[in-house]
């Protein structure tokens, strides 16, 4: 179990038009419906919720029905257990890389959900530690909340291995200065909840009985909104990172011109203007 009770069941085991979700072997997956939000939970606890390749295949899959299913509008992704969100690559196994160097993976594209081009917003719950790999999942969320027992590290370069992927997507959300400090003091930098909020890695703190509550109610709230709007939104800000100013700006126009007539005709105008979205 997590550090609550699942906010909400599998109503059904469809995920897409005409699919059945295989169950799975290290994440679950849960979708409801009404509220129009998935629910991803990394599911090895007793491995500290490290990923093993089975595992980010898994995820990518997940990731891969979310964006194909047109009744979810955002997703949760949280952990099991109470000890970690995750420990990154679980390291007791082999990730089993092909011969051929030039075929070789990178976790962290199987693990994120920009890289399997899924725009639906993801809130992110983290409780306990987080470090390493780990990374790859919050870096790449668009809500990061935690719980008041939650604690952020790279362990890298304590056992000799470069930091340098992680690092490259955490500076994008707490900067050069901050990002640096974690890389290099490894084990010996432990980054409270408190901390984690002042610089801007999360958004929220909250007990840890509250997490996956609050992680839910946050989600529900987003998927209220018009798919079209919030993906696109999603969609603009990310890909604004890797362009100049006047070029990001230019991208965002032109999806504001797709996304805009079909998000529009979604609201009802009357009840938005009193405060109440409804989605036609």
């Amino acid at each position: 179990m997590g550090p609550a009770d699942p906010p909400h069941p599998l109503p059904d085991e469809t995920v897409g038009p005409d699919e059945t979700v295989r169950p799975y072997e290290t994440v679950r997956l849960d979708v409801d419906r009404d509220a129009r939000v998935a629910t991803v939970t990394l599911d090895r606890p007793k491995r500290l919720n490290a990923f093993n390749k089975k595992m980010c295949h898994e995820v990518a899959d997940a990731w891969r029905r979310i964006k194909l299913d047109e009744s979810v509008n955002a997703v949760v992704l949280r952990a099991a257990g109470e000890r970690a969100f995750s420990a990154g690559l679980d390291v007791r196994e082999r990730y089993e890389q092909p011969d051929d160097i030039w075929n070789h993976e990178d976790p962290g594209e199987l693990l994120s959900p920009k890289w399997q081009k899924l725009w639906k917003p993801v809130v992110c719950a983290v409780q306990g530690m987080c470090t390493a790999g780990a990374f790859y999942f919050v870096n790449e969320a668009d809500i990061v909340i935690c719980s008041e027992d939650a604690t952020f590290f790279d362990s890298h370069v304590t056992y000799g291995m470069v930091s340098a992927i992680e690092p490259v997507g955490l500076m994008r959300r707490i900067g050069l200065g901050d990002t640096l400090r974690m890389a290099l003091q490894g084990n010996d930098e432990r980054v409270g909840a408190a901390t984690a909020l002042r610089v801007g890695l999360v958004t929220e703190v909250v007990p840890a009985d509250r997490l996956w509550a609050r992680a839910d109610e946050i989600a529900r709230g987003v998927a209220r909104k018009p798919s079209a709007a919030t993906q696109g939104t999603v969609r603009a800000i990310w890909e604004s990172l890797d362009k100049p100013y006047r070029a990001a700006v230019e991208q965002g126009l032109t999806y504001t011109r797709l996304g805009n007539p079909i998000g529009m005709s979604q609201v009802d105008r009357e009840q938005a203007l009193d405060g109440d979205v409804v989605i036609r």
